[in-house]
């Protein structure tokens, strides 16, 4: 029993760790688990801040990853706090807006990658100007603040581009799409699904294809009305992250023996593969 009370009144506690020790623990753990345990003690929590730990977990583009996130930013603000690691890793993971606000990007903890997000306002619509066919309705369903929804056309195309330094990895390209017009009745979702039609006679075509040669195509039939879908296009990978990867992808039904209609297209979503 006196060993125990020795043991008791002469034990350390974290505080009494090296603040080199705990880091060398930190840089072995994953973000969500760095951030537990610097809550432990003040010592955790010091160490928690070194930059070393963060480097590893950062992209190794990081610089252009942080430049692009401070597009757009004001010149006269602050951003003194992005000279420490942690808080470059902390600003990467927040959504960060550019081209105009209509696209974008954000860090994923868990894998490293990038992902992105690009409204439908930074995409190429054939004939979204004519209000006949199409029009930008606003819904708080969007990221957005509003959606593209296609009343009735005959030759449906729908493209888009992106030029962006990506981490190295294997990314998955989504179109997120919805059968019907989503409003609301007193405050309670309702799906107008008067316009539909057409989906079911022939399947749309989806197609992705990259500056380095990659390619590919896919088709499907659309339904689900009611439902926002994540409509996989195909998987491209990014080997060197220090050169500017263009993207270019695509929904088209060009079948002109038939009209179609009702559908709203929200944003093109970019992510590493096997999040979805």
């Amino acid at each position: 029993m006196g060993a125990s009370i020795s043991v008791v009144q002469h034990g350390r506690g974290l505080d009494d760790l090296s603040e080199g020790c705990i880091a060398e623990v930190l840089r072995r753990l994953d973000p969500p688990d760095i951030c537990r345990l610097v809550q432990l003690s003040r010592g955790f929590r010091n160490a928690g801040f070194s930059d070393f730990i963060w480097e590893d977990k950062l992209p190794k583009n990081y610089a252009y990853l942080v430049e692009k996130a401070l597009e757009g930013v004001d010149a006269n603000t602050n951003n003194e706090g992005l000279l420490r690691k942690k808080d470059v890793y902390a600003r990467l993971c927040r959504r960060n807006s550019f081209d105009g606000g209509n696209k974008e990007f954000w860090l994923d903890k868990n894998s490293g990658g990038i992902c992105m997000q690009i409204s439908s306002k930074a995409l190429s619509i054939t004939g979204i100007d004519d209000r006949r066919y199409w029009n930008h309705i606003p819904t708080e369903e969007s990221r957005f603040g509003t959606v593209a929804y296609l009343h009735q056309i005959w030759w449906l195309e729908v493209k888009g581009e992106i030029n962006f330094a990506f981490p190295a990895g294997t990314y998955s390209i989504f179109f997120r799409l919805h059968l019907g017009k989503p409003s609301k009745w007193f405050s309670r979702r309702i799906c107008i699904s008067d316009s539909i039609h057409g989906w079911d006679l022939k399947p749309v075509r989806f197609q992705l294809a990259t500056s380095d040669g990659q390619s590919v195509k896919s088709e499907v039939y659309l339904d689900g009305p009611g439902a926002w879908v994540y409509h996989h296009v195909g998987d491209f990978e990014v080997r060197d992250n220090k050169e500017v990867a263009r993207v270019g992808f695509s929904l088209v039904q060009i079948d002109c023996t038939h009209t179609k209609g009702g559908l709203c297209v929200d944003s093109v979503l970019i992510e590493p593969k096997g999040l979805r």
